[in-house]
C-alpha cells in the first residue's frame, strides 16, 4: 500500500511516498523529492522491489493520484507482475493503514522538529525509518514487537513447520 505526503522545511516543500507491506507494517520502500511526480513514488517502489525476494501475488494499493495512475507507474506494476488496486473515488477509509503510518511518523517525528533543508527533512526520515521504525516501533496490532521482529518471528515459524513435513 502506497501513499504520499508533503513536509515543511525552510527551503520548501518536501514530500514524501512510502510503500507499506500491510502483513508487517514495515515500510518496506520510501522516497523524498522536491516535487510530488511519478519518479518520487517509482523511485519508492523500486526500493520495495531491490529488497523484496518474493512477489508472488502481490497487490499494490495506493489513491487515485496522478503518480499512481501515470503509465510510466502502471508499466512499472505490470512488469514486475504486481496487481494494481486504487482507492473507491472519494474513500479516505481505504488507505487508513498507509494514512495511521504517515501519522505516526508525523507526530512522533516531523511535528517536534523545524527542517533547514530538505537534505536533513531526507536524512531524519531514513534515520526514523530504518533506524527506529521498522527495527523497534511496537506496534499492538503485532503483538506489540516491531515490524522487523514480527517478519523475523513469522520466517522462523514457517522453517519450524517446514522441518516437521
Amino acid at each position: 500500500m502506497e501513499l504520499l505526503t508533503p513536509l515543511w522545511t525552510s527551503e520548501g516543500w518536501l514530500y514524501l511516498a512510502i510503500v507499506v507491506d500491510l502483513f508487517s507494517r514495515r515500510i518496506v520502500g520510501w522516497a523524498t523529492s522536491n516535487r510530488m511526480k511519478t519518479d518520487l513514488v517509482t523511485t519508492a517502489l523500486k526500493r520495495v522491489l531491490a529488497t523484496r525476494t518474493s512477489l508472488n501475488g502481490l497487490i499494490h494499493h495506493s489513491d487515485r493520484g496522478s503518480q499512481y495512475c501515470s503509465d510510466a507507474y502502471q508499466r512499472l506494476l505490470s512488469r514486475h507482475k504486481i496487481t494494481p488496486s486504487m482507492s473507491g473515488k472519494g474513500n479516505c477509509f481505504d488507505n487508513s493503514m498507509v494514512e495511521t503510518a504517515l501519522k505516526t511518523i508525523k507526530s512522533e517525528m516531523l511535528w517536534r522538529t523545524t527542517f533547514q533543508t530538505r537534505q536533513k527533512a531526507e536524512k531524519a526520515l531514513g534515520l526514523y525509518i530504518e533506524g527506529f521504525y521498522n527495527p523497534i516501533r511496537r506496534h499492538s496490532s503485532l503483538g506489540y514487537q516491531s515490524p522487523i521482529a514480527f517478519e523475523r518471528q513469522k520466517r522462523n515459524s514457517e522453517t519450524e513447520a517446514l522441518h516437521f513435513l
